[in-house]
Protein backbone atom coordinates (compact mmCIF):
# COMPACT_ATOMS: atom_id res chain seq x y z
CA UNK A 1 0.00 0.00 0.00
CA UNK A 2 1.43 3.26 -0.72
CA UNK A 3 1.54 6.05 1.39
CA UNK A 4 0.42 9.14 -0.40
CA UNK A 5 -1.67 11.77 0.69
CA UNK A 6 -4.82 12.51 -1.68
CA UNK A 7 -7.39 14.99 -1.48
CA UNK A 8 -10.07 11.75 -0.57
CA UNK A 9 -8.45 11.12 2.70
CA UNK A 10 -8.02 14.86 3.56
CA UNK A 11 -12.05 15.45 3.05
CA UNK A 12 -12.31 12.37 4.90
CA UNK A 13 -9.60 12.90 7.87
CA UNK A 14 -11.34 16.45 8.04
CA UNK A 15 -14.91 14.63 8.49
CA UNK A 16 -13.02 13.11 11.13
CA UNK A 17 -11.62 15.77 13.59
CA UNK A 18 -15.22 17.36 12.83
CA UNK A 19 -16.63 14.85 14.48
CA UNK A 20 -14.13 14.51 17.36
CA UNK A 21 -15.77 18.04 17.69
CA UNK A 22 -12.73 19.60 17.11
CA UNK A 23 -13.54 23.75 16.39
CA UNK A 24 -13.28 24.68 13.25
CA UNK A 25 -10.41 26.88 13.53
CA UNK A 26 -8.35 23.98 14.60
CA UNK A 27 -9.85 21.74 11.83
CA UNK A 28 -9.28 24.10 9.25
CA UNK A 29 -5.22 24.83 11.10
CA UNK A 30 -4.63 21.08 10.98
CA UNK A 31 -6.03 20.52 7.50
CA UNK A 32 -3.97 23.87 6.15
CA UNK A 33 -0.18 22.48 7.95
CA UNK A 34 -1.18 18.81 6.34
CA UNK A 35 -0.95 20.36 2.96
CA UNK A 36 2.11 21.97 3.29
CA UNK A 37 3.67 18.74 3.65
CA UNK A 38 1.03 17.16 0.61
CA UNK A 39 2.60 20.12 -1.17
CA UNK A 40 5.88 19.06 -0.66
CA UNK A 41 5.70 15.52 -1.67
CA UNK A 42 4.23 16.49 -4.85
CA UNK A 43 2.69 12.79 -5.14
CA UNK A 44 5.10 11.09 -4.16
CA UNK A 45 5.19 8.67 -1.79
CA UNK A 46 5.36 9.39 1.96
CA UNK A 47 8.46 7.87 3.66
CA UNK A 48 10.22 8.24 6.64
CA UNK A 49 13.01 9.55 4.60
CA UNK A 50 10.72 12.34 2.92
CA UNK A 51 9.60 13.26 6.16
CA UNK A 52 13.02 14.22 7.55
CA UNK A 53 14.14 15.79 4.46
CA UNK A 54 10.49 17.82 4.52
CA UNK A 55 11.36 19.05 8.25
CA UNK A 56 14.90 20.07 7.02
CA UNK A 57 13.89 21.57 4.32
CA UNK A 58 11.34 23.64 6.57
CA UNK A 59 13.90 24.77 8.76
CA UNK A 60 17.56 25.54 6.01
CA UNK A 61 15.73 26.71 3.04
CA UNK A 62 12.23 28.48 3.83
CA UNK A 63 13.68 29.44 7.25
CA UNK A 64 10.46 28.39 9.24
CA UNK A 65 9.99 29.29 12.82
CA UNK A 66 10.71 26.22 15.03
CA UNK A 67 7.17 26.38 16.66
CA UNK A 68 5.56 26.80 12.84
CA UNK A 69 7.56 23.37 12.05
CA UNK A 70 6.64 21.55 15.26
CA UNK A 71 2.78 22.42 14.13
CA UNK A 72 3.58 21.07 10.72
CA UNK A 73 5.01 18.11 12.09
CA UNK A 74 2.66 17.32 14.54
CA UNK A 75 -0.51 17.88 12.03
CA UNK A 76 1.41 15.31 9.95
CA UNK A 77 2.07 12.66 12.89
CA UNK A 78 -1.73 12.91 13.58
CA UNK A 79 -2.20 12.40 10.27
CA UNK A 80 -0.43 9.20 9.96
CA UNK A 81 -1.93 8.07 13.35
CA UNK A 82 -5.53 8.36 11.74
CA UNK A 83 -4.45 6.42 8.51
CA UNK A 84 -2.51 3.80 10.55
CA UNK A 85 0.64 4.64 8.79
CA UNK A 86 3.05 3.31 11.35
CA UNK A 87 6.54 4.25 11.44
CA UNK A 88 6.63 7.64 9.92
CA UNK A 89 6.28 9.60 12.87
CA UNK A 90 9.33 12.09 13.34
CA UNK A 91 10.02 14.32 16.30
CA UNK A 92 9.11 17.72 16.63
CA UNK A 93 12.23 20.13 18.19
CA UNK A 94 13.06 20.71 21.53
CA UNK A 95 12.31 24.44 22.16
CA UNK A 96 13.09 25.96 25.41
CA UNK A 97 10.60 28.74 27.00
CA UNK A 98 11.11 32.09 25.97
CA UNK A 99 12.19 34.24 29.22
CA UNK A 100 11.21 37.43 27.97
CA UNK A 101 8.35 38.62 25.78
CA UNK A 102 9.14 40.21 23.07
CA UNK A 103 8.77 44.13 23.19
CA UNK A 104 7.49 44.36 20.00
CA UNK A 105 4.40 43.11 20.29
CA UNK A 106 3.91 44.34 24.18
CA UNK A 107 1.02 46.44 24.19
CA UNK A 108 0.51 49.13 26.53
CA UNK A 109 -2.25 50.83 28.57
CA UNK A 110 -1.77 53.37 26.51
CA UNK A 111 -1.67 52.45 23.62
CA UNK A 112 -4.96 50.18 24.18
CA UNK A 113 -6.55 53.90 24.85
CA UNK A 114 -5.00 55.09 21.90
CA UNK A 115 -7.05 52.34 20.05
CA UNK A 116 -10.39 52.76 22.07
CA UNK A 117 -10.31 56.61 21.14
CA UNK A 118 -9.38 56.13 17.74
CA UNK A 119 -12.42 53.59 17.14
CA UNK A 120 -14.24 56.41 18.12
CA UNK A 121 -13.28 59.24 16.25
CA UNK A 122 -13.85 57.01 13.00
CA UNK A 123 -17.42 56.72 13.77
CA UNK A 124 -16.44 52.92 14.38
CA UNK A 125 -18.61 52.33 17.75
CA UNK A 126 -19.04 48.89 17.37
CA UNK A 127 -15.40 48.52 16.86
CA UNK A 128 -14.40 50.72 20.00
CA UNK A 129 -16.92 48.29 22.35
CA UNK A 130 -15.36 45.20 21.07
CA UNK A 131 -11.92 46.46 21.72
CA UNK A 132 -13.09 47.43 24.94
CA UNK A 133 -15.11 44.03 25.79
CA UNK A 134 -12.60 41.49 24.56
CA UNK A 135 -9.44 43.65 26.92
CA UNK A 136 -11.76 44.48 30.52
CA UNK A 137 -12.88 40.38 29.93
CA UNK A 138 -9.96 38.92 28.82
CA UNK A 139 -11.89 37.12 26.10
CA UNK A 140 -11.09 35.09 23.02
CA UNK A 141 -12.12 36.67 19.95
CA UNK A 142 -14.00 33.51 19.09
CA UNK A 143 -15.51 34.12 22.61
CA UNK A 144 -17.24 36.96 21.66
CA UNK A 145 -20.10 35.51 20.44
CA UNK A 146 -21.48 34.66 24.19
CA UNK A 147 -21.87 38.40 24.89
CA UNK A 148 -25.30 38.67 24.33
CA UNK A 149 -28.50 40.98 25.85
CA UNK A 150 -29.50 38.38 28.08
CA UNK A 151 -25.63 38.00 29.88
CA UNK A 152 -25.23 41.48 29.44
CA UNK A 153 -28.25 42.34 31.71
CA UNK A 154 -27.35 39.52 34.04
CA UNK A 155 -23.78 40.99 34.37
CA UNK A 156 -22.12 37.34 33.87
CA UNK A 157 -21.40 35.39 31.13
CA UNK A 158 -21.59 31.71 30.34
CA UNK A 159 -18.49 31.00 27.86
CA UNK A 160 -18.19 27.30 25.57
CA UNK A 161 -14.90 27.11 24.31
CA UNK A 162 -12.63 23.89 23.46
CA UNK A 163 -15.22 21.50 25.40
CA UNK A 164 -14.59 23.29 28.59
CA UNK A 165 -17.39 26.00 30.17
CA UNK A 166 -16.57 29.00 32.42
CA UNK A 167 -18.38 32.11 34.05
CA UNK A 168 -16.90 35.28 32.93
CA UNK A 169 -17.68 38.16 35.02
CA UNK A 170 -18.21 41.64 33.21
CA UNK A 171 -16.60 45.01 34.73
CA UNK A 172 -19.55 46.91 35.71
CA UNK A 173 -18.25 50.06 33.84
CA UNK A 174 -18.12 47.69 30.90
CA UNK A 175 -22.10 46.45 31.40
CA UNK A 176 -23.21 50.28 31.50
CA UNK A 177 -21.30 50.95 28.22
CA UNK A 178 -23.20 47.54 26.92
CA UNK A 179 -26.04 48.08 28.37
CA UNK A 180 -26.74 51.79 26.47
CA UNK A 181 -25.05 50.37 22.82
CA UNK A 182 -27.79 47.53 22.99
CA UNK A 183 -30.38 50.63 23.79
CA UNK A 184 -28.76 52.82 20.64
CA UNK A 185 -29.01 49.76 18.12
CA UNK A 186 -32.46 48.72 18.79
CA UNK A 187 -31.08 44.95 20.08
CA UNK A 188 -34.13 42.80 21.55
CA UNK A 189 -31.87 39.69 22.47
CA UNK A 190 -29.09 37.19 21.08
CA UNK A 191 -25.51 38.19 20.26
CA UNK A 192 -24.95 42.22 21.05
CA UNK A 193 -22.01 42.04 18.23
CA UNK A 194 -23.80 41.76 14.91
CA UNK A 195 -23.34 42.78 11.21
CA UNK A 196 -25.91 44.60 9.43
CA UNK A 197 -27.55 41.64 8.46
CA UNK A 198 -27.88 40.09 12.14
CA UNK A 199 -24.86 37.59 12.13
CA UNK A 200 -22.46 37.53 14.61
CA UNK A 201 -19.64 39.63 13.52
CA UNK A 202 -16.35 37.66 11.50
CA UNK A 203 -13.26 37.48 13.52
CA UNK A 204 -11.37 38.23 10.38
CA UNK A 205 -13.60 41.74 9.52
CA UNK A 206 -12.64 42.95 13.44
CA UNK A 207 -8.72 42.60 12.50
CA UNK A 208 -8.89 43.97 9.48
CA UNK A 209 -10.76 46.92 11.38
CA UNK A 210 -8.34 47.11 13.86
CA UNK A 211 -5.30 47.49 11.66
CA UNK A 212 -6.76 50.49 9.86
CA UNK A 213 -6.75 52.01 13.38
CA UNK A 214 -2.53 51.84 12.92
CA UNK A 215 -2.96 54.66 10.85
CA UNK A 216 -4.28 57.35 13.48
CA UNK A 217 -2.70 55.79 16.88
CA UNK A 218 1.12 55.51 15.48
CA UNK A 219 1.17 52.22 17.39
CA UNK A 220 3.34 49.18 15.62
CA UNK A 221 0.81 47.31 13.51
CA UNK A 222 2.55 44.25 15.24
CA UNK A 223 0.87 45.10 18.12
CA UNK A 224 -2.36 45.68 17.14
CA UNK A 225 -4.48 41.95 16.69
CA UNK A 226 -7.70 41.30 18.71
CA UNK A 227 -5.56 38.83 20.68
CA UNK A 228 -3.63 40.77 22.44
CA UNK A 229 -6.36 42.44 23.97
CA UNK A 230 -6.25 38.98 26.16
CA UNK A 231 -3.03 39.36 26.78
CA UNK A 232 -2.83 42.80 27.96
CA UNK A 233 -6.00 41.90 30.12
CA UNK A 234 -3.56 39.10 32.03
CA UNK A 235 -0.87 41.18 32.34
CA UNK A 236 -3.01 44.03 34.16
CA UNK A 237 -4.74 41.60 35.92
CA UNK A 238 -1.78 39.63 37.25
CA UNK A 239 0.06 43.00 38.39
CA UNK A 240 -2.82 44.06 40.48
CA UNK A 241 -4.01 40.37 41.97
CA UNK A 242 -0.32 38.56 41.79
CA UNK A 243 -2.39 35.02 41.43
CA UNK A 244 -1.10 33.28 38.51
CA UNK A 245 -3.69 30.43 39.58
CA UNK A 246 -6.74 32.07 39.19
CA UNK A 247 -6.08 34.22 36.25
CA UNK A 248 -5.66 30.59 34.84
CA UNK A 249 -9.27 30.22 35.44
CA UNK A 250 -10.22 33.40 34.17
CA UNK A 251 -8.63 32.73 31.02
CA UNK A 252 -9.82 29.15 30.85
CA UNK A 253 -6.01 27.81 31.02
CA UNK A 254 -5.68 24.32 31.66
CA UNK A 255 -2.28 24.12 32.29
CA UNK A 256 -0.53 27.48 34.17
CA UNK A 257 2.78 26.92 32.11
CA UNK A 258 -0.19 28.64 29.34
CA UNK A 259 -0.67 31.16 31.52
CA UNK A 260 2.25 32.28 32.51
CA UNK A 261 3.57 32.84 28.88
CA UNK A 262 0.84 35.48 29.02
CA UNK A 263 2.36 37.70 31.82
CA UNK A 264 5.71 37.66 31.09
CA UNK A 265 7.69 40.76 31.38
CA UNK A 266 9.66 42.13 28.32
CA UNK A 267 13.69 42.14 28.58
CA UNK A 268 13.50 46.01 29.28
CA UNK A 269 11.10 45.79 31.93
CA UNK A 270 12.63 42.83 34.10
CA UNK A 271 16.39 45.55 33.58
CA UNK A 272 14.65 47.97 35.56
CA UNK A 273 13.10 45.76 38.20
CA UNK A 274 16.57 44.04 38.49
CA UNK A 275 17.86 47.67 38.57
CA UNK A 276 15.46 49.08 41.78
CA UNK A 277 16.79 45.63 44.00
CA UNK A 278 19.99 47.75 44.35
CA UNK A 279 21.84 44.86 45.43
CA UNK A 280 25.31 45.97 44.11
Amino acid sequence: MLHIITEQILDEYKQYLINEEKSILTVNKYICDIRKLMNYANGQEITKKLMLNFKKDLRVNNQYKLSSINSFIIAANRLFDYLEWYGLNIKIYHIQNEAFASKKIDLSMQEYRKLVTAAMHKGKKRLAMIIQTLCSMGLRISELVFITVESVIKGEVDIYCKRKQRKALMPSRLRELLVKYIRENGIKSGVVFRTSKGNAVDRSNIWKEMKKLQEETNIEKEKIFPHNLRHLFAKTFYKASKDIAKLADVLGHSNIETTRRYVMTTCEEHQRQLDRLELV
